[in-house]
């Protein structure tokens, strides 16, 4: 490895020649390869690095930042932390406005920086002056000595791309990347490197994806025709409810959308399975590289997904299990009859209470008073042949005492019906009803447990 040989200049000289990384596990069972671009190897932690100090230095040459000014952005929160890098060795001040559904983590860490932070309403149309971009840009015009960074409109950001990590890809890949896919939130990755890598090779294929509510994935499609309206998401650092300039949809060759719940899951996976700790718009793209890695399906392709920034500014999100059930963006736990068994409050008795045919009623409404239930399965030699409710037995006694005489094989209801311990709880949630107040739950040949409508409601306002 030739990796940091020397010391370096400034933490400014570590910013790119970030790591070309295969995908080995969650790509089982495809052929084609698929390696990631770990953008979060920069020192800021994210692609934004890359842009900082090219806007930063464009703003010096033309004279409209000068010593002592102040750099105002509306951010996400990846790109604030590349200005700031850039400005704290440059001795700028930092101004940032943030959308509201960003995470904790970033506004702290642009706060550790020494960056003042305004945060925003995110639920308001990119015109409306509380929009983070429309306020950043009015901050700036108000403020003495200041820039807006304006990385959705600043071509900088884009030729940084082209500059960087186009050519970073086209070598790490020894000029054989057939795809490479992004995401777009200003543009500027996806326009820089797709130009870059479209004139090296034109049938190299350009992907974006697009979280679910953006409008860019249906401009795209629409070639702009559409008038559309977003919705929210919580994906961050992606998708636009406004075309940036920084974008060019002409360089793209496919516009995906994915739900979060899906950009959450693949995240999940890569941290878990690949060791490779990332935030949701990493996962979308990844979920977008698996898609066509098997739609393509050769091994003589070369799929580059770009993995944008670290998980660590999501601690409180997407890796927090009970935001993520909050939010209806986590799979439930599979909980099986089994399971619910186990779990069933200490009262209830540990074996199945039965009745016999030969019973009489009498008998069995002692027995349910004995072990305080409400209903029984009728087994004769280990099978259910009947059953009997404690309701429907009291109703007959009462209208007549002779029919407290009465066998059980006589007087009994169907059978309750009979289920694998294995099967998930929801399986059988349908199923039961007032007709059938219960299943008989099975391991092997043998019945290990009862499930009433009762212990399913509890086990649904448990959970």
């Amino acid at each position: 490895m030739t990796r940091n040989l020397r010391p370096y200049d400034s933490v400014l000289d570590t910013i790119g020649w970030t790591p070309l990384i295969r995908l080995n596990r969650i790509t089982r069972g495809i052929r084609t390869p698929v390696y990631g671009k770990a953008d979060f190897f920069n020192p800021g932690g994210s692609v934004k690095d890359r842009i900082g100090m090219p806007i930063i230095e464009q703003a010096e040459r033309d004279g409209s930042l000068r010593p002592g000014g102040t750099i105002v952005e509306g951010t996400s929160g990846n790109t604030g932390v590349g200005l700031a890098i850039a400005a704290a060795l440059k001795g700028y001040k930092c101004i940032f406005t943030m959308p509201d559904k960003m995470s904790q983590e970033k506004v702290r860490l642009l706060k550790a920086f020494g960056a003042e932070v305004i945060i925003t309403p995110t639920a308001v149309g990119p015109d409306h002056p509380d929009n983070y971009v429309v306020m950043a840009k009015r901050i700036a015009e108000e403020t003495p000595n200041a820039i807006l960074a304006n990385q959705f409109y600043n071509q900088a950001n884009t030729n940084a791309h082209y500059a960087t990590t186009g050519p970073e890809l086209w070598e790490q890949s020894e000029g054989r990347i057939t795809h490479f896919v992004a995401a777009a939130g200003t543009g500027g990755t996806i326009t820089g490197v797709g130009r870059y890598l479209k004139e090296k090779n034109p049938d190299i294929k350009i992907i974006c994806g697009d979280p679910q509510g953006s409008i860019l994935a249906e401009l795209w499609r629409s070639k702009g025709t559409h008038k559309i309206d977003g919705a929210p998401y919580k994906v961050e650092g992606i998708g636009q409810d406004k075309l940036p300039s920084t974008l060019d949809l002409s360089v793209i060759d496919d516009y995906r959308s994915v739900s979060d719940r899906d950009a959450f899951s693949m995240a999940r996976r890569l941290t878990r399975e690949e060791g490779l700790f990332v935030g949701g718009s990493a996962g979308l793209i990844t979920h977008i590289a698996l898609q066509v890695a098997r739609e393509i399906d050769t091994p003589d392709a070369f799929v580059v997904t770009f993995l944008c920034d670290t998980g660590e500014r999501y601690l409180s999100k997407l890796y927090n299990d009970e935001w993520m059930r909050e939010n209806q963006l986590l799979e439930p736990d599979r909980v099986t009859l089994g399971d619910l068994l186990e779990h069933k409050v200490a009262s209830a008795p540990a074996a199945v209470v039965s009745a016999a045919q030969g019973q009489q009623v009498r008998q069995v409404l002692g027995l349910m008073r004995l072990h305080d239930v409400s209903l029984l399965p009728v087994l004769d030699g280990g099978r259910c042949v009947g059953s009997v409710t404690e309701y429907a037995l009291t109703q007959r006694g009462l209208e007549s005492s002779r029919f407290l005489d009465a066998v059980v094989g006589e007087v009994m209801d169907e059978p309750f019906p009979v289920v694998d311990a294995g099967q998930p709880v929801e399986s059988v949630q349908k199923v039961l009803s007032k007709a059938t107040p219960a299943v008989l739950v099975t391991s092997g040949d043998a019945i290990v447990g009862i499930v009433t409508r009762s212990d399913m409601l509890a086990y649904l306002m448990h959970r």
